[in-house]
């Protein structure tokens, strides 16, 4: 079971998957995003991974709001990024929620391990990205679950979480994945270019020009 957002640390992320032997379902969450570009991009990714199956759910966090990327609040742009900082493009518990509705499927179709790509070194300063937060969703997995329970419990699996964004970059290569199919823009451009000023566009250019690789993207200005 896969969290594929359409980004390029998911698709890293299945891809690892699918290199280690796994047969592949993956899952994306229609949030109520602000940058709904990415589900396009998990859908291309899931049928070029060869998914046995990909959900897309539908889940308006947007009636919550408190982010950037649900409600009518600017994207930060060109700002310095601290990441001991939570900025305002973090979700409330989105990670928990969409861990959850993967931990329910994989339930229901006898999958044992849940991927996700996030990455506690080079990122925006999210909580719910950190290590101590996926161990602990494992332990809620295990407590909360039948399977758990009767012995059987989920393995949560982050391959990413200790890599820099240049090691994903490079990761990526070596998996040969063509990074101009994922998507991490916050806020996408008319003509369907990224902005290249977000947050999540300049981690994932400082991660590529570290790693002495070329970001197929499309970015704004370029």
């Amino acid at each position: 079971m896969v969290l594929l957002s359409g980004g390029l640390d998911s698709y890293t992320a299945a891809a690892i998957a699918r290199r280690d032997g796994f047969s592949l379902y993956t899952l994306s969450i229609r949030y109520g995003q602000r940058h709904v570009r990415e589900l396009a991009a998990a859908r291309a990714l899931a049928e070029l991974r060869d998914a046995g199956r990909h959900l897309e759910l539908d889940l308006d966090l947007s009636q919550i709001g408190g982010s950037a990327l649900t409600s009518d609040i600017p994207v930060p742009k060109d700002r310095a990024i601290d990441s001991t900082q939570i900025p305002v493009t973090y979700v409330p518990a989105r990670n928990t929620i969409f861990l959850s509705l993967a931990l329910a499927w994989a339930e229901v179709i006898g999958a044992d391990d849940i991927f996700i790509g996030v990455n506690a070194l080079d990122y925006s300063g999210y909580p719910d990205c950190r290590p101590e937060f996926i161990a602990s969703f494992a332990e809620t997995a295990r407590l909360g679950t039948r399977e758990g329970v009767e012995g059987r419990p989920f393995t949560v699996h982050a391959p990413l979480q200790h890599m820099t964004k240049a090691d994903i970059a490079r990761e990526a290569a070596r998996l040969e994945l063509d990074s101009g199919l994922s998507w991490s823009c916050y806020d996408p451009q008319p003509g369907g270019r990224a902005c290249g000023t977000c947050d999540s566009c300049r981690l994932r250019q400082k991660g590529f020009a570290e790693a002495g690789l070329t970001d197929r993207v499309a970015y704004a200005g370029g």
